[in-house]
């Protein structure tokens, strides 16, 4: 009895004296017998958690304040929501800061997005970047004309990236292939296979096939060349994307367990119902960087020589370099690679892989492209870039240091009315995006949301002609690292093409000592392996 008269228990005590209170005025004043029968109730159902709260053994805190410790879940609870409703500023938001998520929401609604009255950096703060202009600007370029050849396919500068069907709801999916249909840009499926959804609308599609072979898988769970040539004949499947990794998780691979294998699913995977759907962290169809390129120059040929490429997030640096020795040893080359940074973030994931595993996109776009002219190849190979990526300055930046294109995923969510609640994982977006609740996902109206990927789309490379023009430059394309300042410290400016190492063409193949970076990682490569040579 001592324990219900301390400080922490009075909650539980208070209850129990109300509700014996509440008894006796039901019988002293019978006239209102309903009125304290209920308050004895409620009273009653408190003083029973907290019995409960002292007794159970899975929470200290509700052992040693019950009741009053429920205030503290209901405050966790509602922590994110408080923390971006009223606390968070316009620049400090995780993993997109307000005022970032806002221009896509703009952009999309075709809203006012000019902002009053200078800008809200420190310009003098460490990492403070900027672009060069020019007093000479030259004329925007029409958006038309902001395309990359890859292949056989004109592909626009700027287009979804891998986000498969599963992860996201099938209105959010119908959505976004319904304005890359309208504006003419791809749509990348993600490694969970084409589905019905992404077939609805027309629009153009790169099929990314991971470890699981989803969409063209065997019995046994490797690659079926006879699947995947059937169903590359497909003419809305433009180009096909090999994943080696992905940014959110690098070097980890997935399961979807048997409960949540529908029966659509287990037809758009190809895996069979009422078994766990496993994507393993490695490929099973081929084992070495030769066999990489053999495998790509297949699916190739399979499909009818549509362009064919991988994407990858860069781990070791000599393992990169032996694809690199492979391509000059083999004489194939991809298409095309794709460059995931780790701040990509779409697939859920552990949290030492989402915070510590992979090389964030600007360096590992910088060191791929730089390799590629360090072996005379990157007139062959084009590469996108994909990590983070939601405005026009973050398109102008990754083309100067190497890219030819940029994937976006989760500006594609915001346009689509992502709020970032950080549910994804849990199968309650509260929009409708990243669930497969029928009734959570009605809410995301499709010709609506439609058009508001086309309108994002549309602005942001709009701006982009605009930042391009103002730099005097007549296309993305010519943009450089000489192009873009850092603030290094307080006292010192560099740009890019000082802080990423710029190579000579060819250099690796005549002289890597050149290099002392790319030098030690070019020795430790080899084409026959991805094991570290020596």
């Amino acid at each position: 009895m001592r324990l219900l008269f301390q400080f922490r228990f009075l909650p539980l005590t208070l209850s129990a004296l109300l509700a014996l209170a509440a008894l006796v005025a039901a019988t002293v004043w019978p006239d209102w017998a309903f009125f304290f029968t209920c308050t004895f109730v409620g009273f009653a159902m408190l003083v029973a958690l907290g019995l409960h709260d002292i007794s159970q053994t899975r929470h200290a805190v509700l052992r040693n304040y019950p009741i009053a410790a429920h205030l503290r879940f209901l405050l966790e609870s509602v922590r994110p929501e408080m923390r971006q409703y009223f606390f968070e500023g316009e620049k400090d938001g995780a993993p997109f800061p307000r005022d970032k998520r806002a221009i896509v929401y703009q952009r999309a609604k075709k809203e006012l997005d000019k902002r009053p009255f200078g800008t809200m950096y420190d310009v003098y703060q460490e990492q403070y970047e900027w672009l060069h202009h020019s007093l000479a600007p030259s004329a925007p370029l029409p958006i038309d004309q902001m395309r990359v050849q890859v292949g056989s396919y004109s592909a626009s500068l700027l287009n979804i990236s891998a986000m498969s069907y599963g992860a996201l709801s099938a209105n959010a999916i119908r959505a976004l292939n319904k304005g890359a249909q309208a504006g003419g840009f791809f749509h990348d499926t993600g490694e969970g296979g084409v589905s019905p959804y992404h077939r609805e609308q027309g629009g153009d599609l790169v099929w990314e096939i991971g470890s699981g072979y989803f969409g063209c898988r065997a019995a046994d769970g490797g690659f079926d060349p006879a699947k995947f040539a059937a169903n590359a004949a497909d003419q809305q499947i433009k180009m096909i994307e090999v994943k080696l990794s992905q940014g959110a998780k690098p070097g980890h691979g997935g399961v979807l367990p048997a409960a949540k294998v529908t029966a659509e699913i287990a037809a758009i995977r190809g895996v069979p119902l009422g078994q766990d759907c496993v994507s393993p962290a490695s490929h099973s169809a081929f084992y070495t960087p030769i066999g990489l390129l053999q495998f790509i120059a297949q699916l190739r040929d399979l499909s009818g020589g549509k362009p064919t490429g991988f994407k990858l997030c860069i781990g070791h640096e000599w393992e990169f370099l032996a694809i690199c020795k492979a391509m000059v040893d083999s004489g194939i080359t991809p298409d095309f690679i794709v460059i995931d940074g780790k701040e990509g973030g779409t697939g859920a994931a552990p949290l030492e892989f989402m915070d510590h595993v992979g090389m964030p996109l600007r360096d590992g776009l910088s060191f791929a492209h730089n390799a590629l002219i360090g072996v005379g190849l990157r007139d062959r190979v084009k590469l996108g870039a994909s990590g983070k990526i939601t405005s026009a300055f973050d398109m102008a930046r990754v083309m100067a240091l190497g890219a030819d294109w940029c994937n976006a995923a989760r500006g594609f969510m915001f346009a689509v009315g992502c709020i970032q609640a950080q549910s994804c994982h849990t199968g309650e977006c509260p929009t409708g995006v990243a669930t497969q609740d029928p009734l959570r996902q009605r809410a995301l109206v499709v010709t609506d949301k439609a058009d508001r990927v086309r309108n994002f789309h549309h602005n942001t490379l709009h701006a982009l002609s605009e930042l391009v023009a103002a730099a005097g430059l007549a296309h993305p394309r010519d943009l450089r690292p000489h192009h873009f300042q850092r603030r290094a410290s307080s006292d010192k400016v560099i740009s890019f093409a000082e802080q990423y190492e710029q190579l000579a063409p060819g250099i690796l193949l005549h002289n890597p000592a050149a290099s002392a970076r790319y030098g030690a990682a070019w020795a430790l490569a080899q084409s026959g392996s991805f094991a570290r040579a020596g």
